[in-house]
């Protein structure tokens, strides 16, 4: 791959990096891996391949274990999945009333409301929110890490060709 190619892999794969830290972008770990699968099957050989396979491990063992922990996370606190759904649809409601800020905004009140619905205190509701958040905040550095993981393999990919 010639230096302009490498170039816009890199590209993609910064921008799915900050897409897993700040989840503006949906999937940014799997556009941290396509970035890096694509540069593997256009390299090839043992390094091309050897890269295309620790990415795709890295970032799909992070998309599911970003699941299977926040589940759990949320399953010992007793926030259920609907709350989170009403969180999640009411973030993207808000993500297109206040451009990028309403994301979370939309997110906490979401599931703040949905949770003081559930449960009829104000504090217990707002202790599950926080709990919500919490695991958000597990799913993104989860993400993250796999995402990271398949970067350093890219780069490592590509300083050995």
């Amino acid at each position: 791959m010639g230096v302009l190619g490498e170039a816009i892999v890199l590209i993609v794969v910064i921008i799915g990096l900050v897409g897993a830290v700040v989840q503006v972008v949906p999937g940014g770990g799997f556009l941290v891996g396509a970035a890096a699968v694509v540069w593997a099957v256009v390299t090839g050989g043992t390094v091309g391949w050897t890269v295309g396979t620790i990415a795709v491990v890295a970032v799909v063992g992070a998309e599911i274990g970003k699941y299977v922990l926040a589940g759990r996370y949320l399953g010992k606190g007793g926030v259920p999945a609907r709350t989170l759904v009403i969180g999640a649809v009411l973030g993207v409601v808000g993500f297109f009333v206040i451009p990028v800020i309403g994301l979370p905004i939309g997110f906490v009140a979401g599931v703040y409301a949905a949770e003081s619905t559930r449960l009829r205190d104000q504090g217990e509701a707002w202790r599950s929110t926080v709990r919500a958040m919490r695991a958000v905040g597990l799913a993104i550095l989860v993400e993250l890490s796999g995402a990271l993981i398949a970067t350093g393999a890219l780069l490592i990919g590509m300083w050995q060709t």
